[in-house]
């Protein structure tokens, strides 16, 4: 049994499911709480103190129904967590108080779970999509085909955001009307020029606020809808409904038919954001997907075949790393080569490090991309591969915390050792910068054994003395192939290691 938790801007969500032998779920109980953690917030860089309050009570209560069901429980979290400067703050408390480990996810990575959620929804597999999931803080457009994403943006355009901005104070006039929609169509026109090379077949809307738009329409039309799942709406419905909710003070508002009394306050900047995203991608009918972050997450993670579903992931980054590296790393070669010696070097002082698989991935992927930064500038290149692999949209299937210490892992390749002045490496746990140094030290010297870039070095053996004495690593080669240059190189870059095991690194050539 597994329990999903989309931490919303708006909403928390949860369903509780059980695998089938099929690889797909069987629902067994849901529960939605509308939290507002985003509210308040301006421009959602700090997370207010009665919103963190409702969100650790949300939490609580979602953990002792999961608990009921004994189901291991998977929360992700979006837009007002990821944004938010203080969100360590929240973050830590669900884990001491509520027993949840939160990840913050990447808008691109939450692109693709709701595109999971939606196949398994929508008969669509086979037909061009276009995907968009307005939330409270941000919306995610999405072009896939079949399991493929052909592209996605995440947008910080979002409901509670729109709502802040143009109508904090409730009143909606035509000229606070004209400036959000103006807002919209701006941020909106390069993106859909970017992502609609080729004309969508089908347009799936998902998330709380296009639903109750859905609903909205559906009861204008007289409809009572208990499953909005594979409900159509048109551009001139709701275009209808856009003047109806605009025209109508919020006093009165509440009183539309299909409105949820809770989205009163901010279903003007969904809707005329919904308006925007029909406009800027010629959108002339939307198809509606009850199945969205949660589902995706669910059928992500949920599988009878647990060894399968995590390969299946893995399979996704490196794929990803690797195109990452083919683009931008003029040796790609080399990379791939630095990658196997650094896994052969992980697995062989395992007993020294103590760290596990998920971690042994992240070394090799960080070796893959440690050089995409070539592409901008050799000088400073470890710097710039930071930035590239912390922001490209290429790297999906990572949460914002792999992200962040795959990019610190491969920046830290060479040059400067870790340190506590570098803003990005200070904000991480102490544990995370623990396996940082560790990672970047075996990765460095990987890539010494490899500085002639001809892969010389065919394996390593390690020698490592239970008395503390100093790691010995003996790089193995064909006979009469010189590693003079691959030993001086490993062992100039060494001491990263030494630092991270306590104990002196030793590169010989027998």
């Amino acid at each position: 049994m597994h329990a999903a938790i989309d931490i919303g801007t708006n909403s928390f969500h949860m369903v509780v499911a059980r695998g089938l032998a099929d690889g797909g779920f069987e629902v067994v109980t849901t529960l939605k709480e509308m939290v507002r953690l985003g509210q308040g917030s301006g421009e959602m860089k700090q997370l207010a103190d009665d919103a963190i309050e409702r969100g650790i009570a949300c939490l609580s209560r979602m953990a002792a129904v999961a608990a009921t069901h004994g189901a291991e429980i998977s929360a992700v979290a979006t837009s007002a967590t990821r944004e938010a400067e203080n969100r360590q703050v929240f973050i830590d408390r669900a884990i001491d108080e509520t027993g949840i480990r939160i990840e913050v996810i990447s808008g691109l990575e939450e692109a693709r779970l709701i595109h999971l959620g939606v196949l398994q929804a929508l008969p669509v597999y086979d037909r061009r999509l276009l995907l968009v999931d307005i939330g409270g803080g941000s919306t995610e457009f999405l072009v896939g085909q079949g399991s493929e994403v052909l592209a996605a943006r995440s947008m910080k355009l979002g409901a509670i955001r729109l709502t802040e901005r143009f109508f904090a104070d409730g009143e909606v006039t035509p000229r606070s009307v004209r400036r959000c929609s103006a807002h919209v169509a701006a941020t909106l026109t390069s993106v859909a020029a970017e992502l609609e090379q080729e004309p969508h077949e089908v347009a799936i809307g998902s998330s709380g606020t296009i639903g109750a738009i859905a609903s909205m329409i559906a009861a204008a039309k007289g409809e009572e809808i208990q499953d909005l799942n594979g409900f159509t709406f048109s551009a001139d419905e709701l275009s209808d409904l856009a003047s109806t909710v605009v025209d109508t003070p919020i006093a009165k508002r509440r009183r539309l038919p299909g409105l949820d009394e809770k989205r009163v306050d901010i279903i003007v900047g969904g809707v005329l954001l919904l308006e925007g995203a029909f406009d800027a991608f010629g959108i002339e009918e939307m198809t509606v997907s009850s199945y969205a972050l949660r589902e995706g997450v669910l059928f992500d993670r949920l599988t009878i075949d647990h060894e399968r579903s995590a390969r299946r992931l893995t399979d996704l980054r490196r794929s990803n790393a690797v195109r990452l590296a083919q683009q931008l790393d003029p040796d790609a070669a080399h990379a791939e080569t630095a990658a196997r010696l650094a896994l052969r070097l992980f697995d062989e002082t395992v007993d020294l490090h103590g760290l596990g698989p998920e971690a042994r991935e992240l070394l090799e992927l960080a070796a893959i991309v440690h050089n995409v930064g070539l592409f901008i500038s050799h000088a400073a290149h470890h710097k710039h591969t930071y930035y590239v692999v912390r922001h490209s949209e290429q790297l999906t299937g990572f949460t914002e915390r792999e992200r962040d210490l795959l990019a610190l892992v491969a920046r830290y390749h060479r040059r400067s050792h870790p340190k506590a002045r570098h803003p990005e490496f200070a904000a991480l746990p102490p544990d995370d910068q623990d396996l940082v140094r560790m990672l970047a030290g075996l990765l460095r010297i990987a890539i010494g054994l490899d500085r002639s870039h001809r892969g010389l070095v065919d394996g390593i053996e390690v020698t490592s003395p239970s008395n503390g004495g100093p790691l010995v690593i003996d790089p193995v080669a064909e006979p009469g192939v010189d590693l003079t240059l691959e030993v001086f190189s490993a062992q100039e870059r060494a001491h990263l290691l030494a630092e991270a095991l306590d104990r002196p690194v030793e590169i010989v050539d027998r």
